[in-house]
């Protein structure tokens, strides 16, 4: 009898522990096939941008053609789909890899549910992470650490396995005559994915940039990322085989505490579901927020990208252009819009979940709360980012800002940051700021003190 391998956000062959227990349990059934899977809903496959979409499909055409054409798109409710195609190959157990956000808990509780009353198991074996969510916790009493350092510091004694490898006799079912769903949205580029090209990526970031990864990680005109985050949103690449080639010097100890931030978002999201939409601080949602047509219009012009504030509008025009924007950016755009604009981070959170091609939820919603003091570990509210300084600081050439804001390639320099303080600055349409940025400070720090006296 052969078995199914039900793969989710790890669409890789390799460092896959599930797919490799699947595999070895196959092969000591006297070598029956493994028959690879993936459930697809057409109507939230429409409802992502372009280039979500695009990233998605190349993920899934990488792997399909690294199973020799083999992997099996089987469209409808994952519950429903699986057990029709259980029953229709004489499937013995069905394999995946098990999930810790609130809708992949959900999903595979409906999974295991529905195969159970057919016979069938659901086997959960291994996570998206190095260390599994929930297993840190205080050696005192067992509960869970609030604060990123301590975490980070029992993440790290407790290690991880070598990554796990796929056995060479691995037999996969017979051919699929399914197709990968196409996009029905344009993208602005041609999106590259898949394992072998995050794999390719991590061996130019070792070259690249690995080395002063803690000295320019912040610097948004610098290549100075991983630039693999949508790899591991996807599963086309497992923590564990970044932590597997990194050594005790700086860049690499910075590197591995940024793989440890997603470790520790995933672990509180798992403990605290409510969190993927609520605030983690309760008295957060007692502040007050502006609502309203004003509001409403404030918010579409940070994400238009038209806010008259450059390091801010060049985040949000990356974002729109790559489905992607540089961390550091990302704290910026945030700040403003909770500190200046005085809107709620879910509005913020939403967005980002519908542009980014590296989405995740656990690293989305808690980003989000730290930058608006709100969340585990949180930068304290009174921290507002202010965006001019910002733009100096890590943008010092202004490159960053030129690249995404033509209207100011005309600019040199740094005076890029404040284009209205030059006669000629504005003179390709780019708007003056919205917003008195010191005035919004000082508002935002007076409502911090309406709820500190609630």
């Amino acid at each position: 009898m052969s078995r199914v391998f039900w793969f989710r956000k790890d669409l890789r062959l390799q460092d896959n522990e599930a797919l490799t227990r699947c595999a070895e349990a196959a092969i000591a059934d006297d070598g029956s096939p493994v028959f690879g899977c993936f459930t697809f809903q057409k109507n939230a496959f429409e409802s992502l941008t372009g280039i979500r979409q695009h990233s998605l499909v190349a993920s899934l055409e990488s792997l399909s053609q690294s199973m020799s054409d083999s992997l099996h798109i089987l469209e409808g409710e994952s519950a429903d789909a699986i057990v029709k195609f259980t029953k229709q190959n004489d499937v013995e157990s069905i394999h995946a890899t098990q999930s810790f956000d609130p809708a992949g808990i959900a999903e595979q509780v409906q999974v295991a549910k529905a195969l159970e009353a057919i016979g069938k198991q659901l086997v959960l074996e291994g996570s998206n992470y190095a260390v599994t969510p929930g297993a840190v916790v205080k050696p005192t009493d067992g509960s869970a650490y609030r604060v990123y350092t301590p975490f980070y510091k029992a993440w790290f004694e407790i290690g991880w396995p070598e990554p796990f490898k796929l056995p060479k006799k691995t037999v996969w079912g017979q051919a699929s005559d399914s197709k990968i769903p196409k996009p029905t949205k344009p993208a602005q580029f041609k999106v590259r994915a898949g394992e072998q090209f995050a794999l390719d990526t991590f061996e130019r970031f070792k070259k690249r940039a690995l080395f002063d990864y803690s000295e320019n990680r912040n610097r948004a005109d610098l290549s100075g990322t991983s630039k693999l985050s949508h790899a591991l949103a996807h599963g086309e690449i497992h923590p564990r085989t970044l932590l597997a080639d990194l050594r005790d010097i700086p860049g690499h100890n910075v590197f591995r505490k940024e793989i440890a931030w997603r470790e520790f978002y995933a672990d509180v999201l798992f403990r605290n579901p409510h969190t993927l939409n609520d605030y983690y601080v309760p008295r957060f949602s007692k502040m007050r927020y502006d609502k309203g047509k004003a509001a409403d219009q404030k918010l579409e012009r940070w994400k238009q990208g038209t806010t008259g504030f450059p390091m801010v509008d060049a985040g949000m025009r990356q974002l729109a252009a790559e489905g992607w924007m540089h961390n550091r950016v990302r704290m910026i755009v945030a700040s403003f819009l909770v500190k200046d604009l005085h809107l709620e981070w879910q509005q913020g959170a939403d967005w980002f979940e519908q542009c980014l091609s590296d989405f995740d939820p656990a690293s989305n919603s808690h980003g989000w709360q730290w930058t608006a003091g709100c969340g585990t570990d949180a930068s304290p509210y009174y921290r507002v980012f202010n965006p001019i300084l910002q733009g100096y600081k890590f943008d010092p050439d202004g490159n960053y800002v030129r690249k995404y804001i033509q209207e100011l390639s005309h600019l040199e320099g740094a005076e890029v940051h404040e284009p209205w303080l030059l006669v000629d600055g504005l003179i390709n349409g780019y708007p003056e700021p919205m917003l008195d940025h010191s005035r919004e400070r000082d508002e935002s720090l007076r409502r911090l003190e309406e709820i500190k006296e609630k």
